[in-house]
């Protein structure tokens, strides 16, 4: 029944106008140019751009907002996970102990020695910190940063300050790694 409007027709239709039709050379040549490139103009391009980038732009906050999602997940595990272990050790802790105790995990003397143990440590790393061999490794990645802003075009000319960076880097790692054995 409706075959004949669904069916293209293959008859091509030419009109006559009953008056000439005259268009300016700059008209033609315009419409012989976009349909010799087919290229996108660049406000559209532009346009086309700008789209793509908000996209771009909502997709990764999104990512990022899924991720703070799942590390909030994760991390409340873990922390119901350490509080039943506590509790569990707690339990196990005040029944062979006395009732003085309450429950505690771990007994005064234990916590002072923990605590000494602690300072021990932050003494350590401040005094690590302070040390020549870090202060090289600053004035190494400075001597960088200073490179790469002499040379914005050029970054590649800071090879040598890099190299130099990795290797003291690499030295510092090297002996804090042969300290801890």
């Amino acid at each position: 029944m409706g075959a004949s409007q669904s069916t293209p027709q293959q008859d091509e239709k030419i009109f006559i106008p009953d008056t000439s039709l005259h268009f300016s050379e700059d008209v033609v040549n315009q419409l012989a140019d976009t349909q010799a490139s087919p290229e996108i103009p660049h406000e559209r391009q532009l346009t086309i751009d700008a789209h793509i980038r908000s996209r771009i732009q909502s997709e990764l906050g999104r990512l990022h907002q899924e991720e703070e999602r799942v590390r909030e997940d994760i991390e409340r595990a873990l922390e119901k996970e350490n509080l039943d272990r506590e509790r569990s050790m707690a339990g196990e802790e005040s029944a062979s102990e006395d009732a003085t105790s309450a429950g505690s995990v771990k007994s005064s003397a234990a916590l002072m020695g923990d605590l000494d143990e602690l300072r021990n440590k932050i003494e350590k790393y401040h005094t690590r910190q302070s040390s020549e061999e870090l202060s090289d490794v600053r004035a190494k990645g400075e001597q960088v940063v200073s490179c790469y802003k002499s040379n914005p075009t050029t970054p590649l000319d800071c090879w040598k300050a890099v190299e130099e960076f990795k290797a003291s880097v690499s030295q510092v790692e090297q002996r804090y790694v042969n300290s801890l054995r």
